[in-house]
């Protein structure tokens, strides 16, 4: 049987949420808020691609793993849509950005089969582990300085995204079974995260002042992002903002950056991945019955 969670813990966004919620670091502020976005659209095909799935898995502890990640997901899918409805009550049109980032992932729920949604899923999903346990390493430098609702929205799905590392495969594999084609969808995958990404970049480009995000949005893209480096490195000028991850050690980034390229091979197991150690102190605190709502402001960290 899973050992799954369903946790609801009550974040509240009701109030003024800036864009630039870390200060101190206005593209890490940009990259999380693009999470946001991507986090409510991409939770909402994995509900219904696992909804879609349930008759074809017919061993009961992978049914049950689905069931625990389904609910899990749909949680993080409900709390970030109320981060995003802050940020568009403070930029109405980003609310078109957000409607097209939707539609993008419906049609794929409408257009492609079962299998490729839940390669999708499981190809995205065995990412994670590597990326998020990077930036909870780092969590003092990348989170800590900004707004703590915030923070504490990400550091929560994050922990939760480590917990079920390995459940999207576990659904993939239980459904579908075909570890190759996981890998043969990758191209597809790719294109179609790519053109959500710009689809958000244009979006915050137009909708959200530039006094207020600090950068161009299409630094999200990684050939417009490595072009700017170059032209500002040709030009021997320092970066106008520094990059999002500037404060974690190379070593680190390099090292998240292999793992997440091993975890597209076809025989990769997320079950195998180090973890972070954050992860431990944010189960804790939950089990204590402590608030994980405001993690560095709601009471002494231990």
């Amino acid at each position: 049987m899973t050992a799954l969670q369903v946790r609801r813990p009550k974040f509240d966004f009701t109030g003024d949420v800036p864009w630039e919620w870390n200060p101190a670091n206005p593209q890490f502020s940009f990259f999380m808020n693009a999470t946001s976005i991507i986090a409510v659209c991409f939770e909402q095909m994995i509900v219904a691609a696992v909804q879609e799935a349930a008759p074809l898995i017919t061993d009961p502890e992978a049914a049950a793993e689905a069931t625990a990640f389904l609910r899990q997901e749909a949680q993080h899918s409900a709390t970030h849509r109320k981060h995003v409805a802050a940020l568009i009550r403070r930029y109405p049109g980003l609310a078109q950005t957000m409607d097209a980032a939707t539609a993008s992932y419906d049609h794929v729920t409408k257009t492609t089969p079962l299998k490729f949604r839940l390669a999708y899923i499981a190809d995205l999903e065995a990412t994670f582990t590597p990326s998020f346990k990077m930036m909870l390493d780092n969590e003092a430098t990348l989170f800590r300085p900004g707004d703590d609702r915030v923070a504490s929205l990400l550091m929560w799905h994050f922990v939760e995204e480590v917990e079920h590392r390995s459940s999207a495969l576990v659904v993939y594999n239980a459904a579908i079974g075909d570890r190759w084609y996981r890998m043969r969808a990758l191209p597809g995958v790719v294109r179609h995260l790519m053109g959500v990404m710009r689809i958000i970049a244009d979006g915050v480009n137009e909708h959200v002042p530039e006094a207020d995000r600090k950068v161009d949005a299409r630094t999200l893209l990684p050939t417009f992002g490595m072009l700017h480096t170059l032209r500002q490195r040709f030009a021997r000028r320092r970066a106008s903002t520094p990059n999002a991850f500037a404060t974690v050690p190379r070593r680190e980034r390099l090292l998240a950056a292999g793992r997440v390229l091993l975890s597209q091979t076809p025989f990769h197991d997320p079950a195998d991945q180090p973890l972070p150690e954050f992860a431990d102190r944010w189960f804790a605190r939950w089990n204590a019955g402590a608030d994980v709502t405001r993690w560095y402001t709601g009471q002494p960290v231990a």
